[in-house]
């Protein structure tokens, strides 16, 4: 009788067996669970099955003991064996193998391969799952995320600039210290991502991680976010409502623009680092917490104090650990790294493969301010991702409002003019590739992407053209032996 049944599953099955009358029925019937294969004996012997199926059901009839090496080495979650008196002889010893007695009854065959087929989606699914989470906290080990040799990272973070290195080196040694930290840094330049770091480093790693800027607050709704409030019989019940503070409790909690602070609130989180003790809104108690707080910035906090609109004790007692971080045009060296991280983000999130990013895109990206930082080239790459969906990205590509106007490779070859003299291709050589690196600030990478050579090329150039290799960040272009070209650029 035909079976049918509502789910099917992405998985496959291979059925085995030389009896058609007995093999066939079984397919046919698992057909309705996943893609199904019916393999004859010397197929399957000779290993010439799906390695990547799921269930493998195999009529021993006259396999004997080739059955026991085909379902031992078959690469299946689930194993059945199909045998007349439902023992399996030998395949006993093999626990994971299960048997069942002909006639088989195909509704029990069934619900039993669409357990297996469940069980290995599930697998599947976490496995992904784990892949993605090791992707976005920048896992250096993951095939589908090639981390250069180069580059350093620490949990989610990824750099290879001189500056971020020393910021990693810092946050490893902060690993096992609970004291109150200070994270200064330009908006978007990633303080709240570095506070996470740093609590999934610590003792404190297994309880909540919560945060909170004050930017966007009034004096009030910042108290009752922070402390909690009481409820009066007014608001329908009598009562506590907890605020962040007391939800991270044993945890960590990052405040971020504590610049914004009253001086009331300023007090109350005194009060909290010197106490441990926090007051809900309209109460007249207090209740203990123990909470790491960390604070960001993007304000000069000790001009603060000097104006007096910041108290210079809790100053001292948020200024025990500091850590600053770069704006990304002082790190031009990971704005590649960081686009193809962020591209890569975006794809995995919409499920579709990651792009790669051209030579002329690459310098592109070197070239703008990034005024907004890490979030700014997040959102960017996200666009990008969006619109390209997969492939190459190139620079025409790339999402720029139409009024920036980035520095590019063009206006560097309108300051190249030859002297009425002439001059030998080495020497307008030289004095296109000094003005590339001064255009690039003294950085090698960023200056060989602006001329579309490998940065080993650019380095080998430099060498033959008698140009220093040491970087020469935001130098001015060397001498040159035209003064009419030093005139005229």
């Amino acid at each position: 009788m035909p079976i049918s049944i509502q789910a099917r599953f992405r998985g496959s099955i291979i059925v085995v067996g030389d009896t058609e009358p007995d093999v066939r029925p079984i397919a046919e019937a698992l057909r309705s669970l996943a893609d199904t294969r019916l393999l004859s004996v010397a197929d399957a012997v000779a290993h010439r099955f799906d390695t990547t199926c799921d269930v493998i059901v195999v009529d021993q009839g006259r396999l004997g003991r080739s059955a026991t090496r085909l379902l031992a080495e078959a690469p299946a979650v689930l194993r059945i064996l199909v045998s007349s008196d439902g023992l399996g002889g030998p395949l006993l010893e093999h626990g994971d193998v299960t048997t069942l007695t002909k006639p088989v009854d195909l509704r029990a065959l069934q619900a039993l391969c669409a357990m297996g087929l469940r069980y290995a989606g599930a697998a599947r699914t976490a496995h992904t799952l784990e892949d993605e989470n090791r992707w976005l906290r920048g896992a250096p080990d993951l095939p589908s995320l090639p981390t250069p040799p180069d580059v350093d990272h620490y949990e989610g973070l990824l750099t290879r600039s001189p500056l971020m290195r020393r910021v990693l080196g810092l946050l490893r040694k902060l690993e096992g210290s609970d004291s109150p930290l200070m994270i200064q840094g330009e908006p978007g330049t990633g303080k709240e991502l570095v506070a996470r770091t740093i609590h999934a480093r610590s003792r404190r790693h297994a309880a909540p991680f919560l945060s909170l800027s004050l930017g966007a607050l009034s004096d009030e709704a910042r108290e009752r976010r922070l402390f909690g409030r009481v409820l009066a019989a007014g608001e329908g019940m009598r009562g506590r409502r907890d605020g962040l503070l007391a939800a991270a409790d044993a945890g960590s909690f990052f405040l971020d623009q504590v610049g914004e602070a009253s001086p009331a609130l300023q007090v109350a989180l005194l009060r909290v680092l010197d106490e441990g003790a926090v007051r809900p809104v309209g109460s007249t108690r207090d209740r203990r917490i123990d909470v790491r707080l960390m604070v960001g910035t993007s304000r000069d906090l000790e001009r603060l104090v000097r104006e007096g609109s910041f108290r210079r004790d809790l100053y001292d007692r948020l200024h025990v650990l500091r850590i600053d971080l770069p704006p990304l045009r002082e790190r031009p060296e990971d704005i590649v790294v960081l686009a193809q991280h962020f591209l890569a983000q975006a794809a995995r999130a919409m499920g579709r493969p990651t792009a790669t990013i051209a030579r002329d895109a690459c310098a592109l990206l070197e070239a703008q301010p990034w005024e907004g930082n890490l979030r700014e080239l997040r959102s960017v790459m996200e666009r990008a991702a969006i619109l390209t969906k997969g492939g190459t990205i190139l620079a025409a590509q790339l999402p720029f409002d139409a009024g920036r106007k980035p520095v590019s490779a063009g206006a560097l070859g309108e300051s190249i003019l030859i002297p009425p003299g002439g001059a030998s291709l080495q020497r307008l050589e030289q004095e296109i590739f000094l003005k590339t690196l001064a255009l690039a600030g003294g950085n090698q990478s960023r200056a060989a992407n602006i001329l579309g050579l490998r940065e080993s090329t650019f380095r080998f150039r430099l060498r033959k053209l008698g140009i220093a290799s040491r970087r020469m960040r935001g130098a001015r272009p060397q001498p040159t032996a035209y003064p009419q070209l030093a005139a005229r650029a």
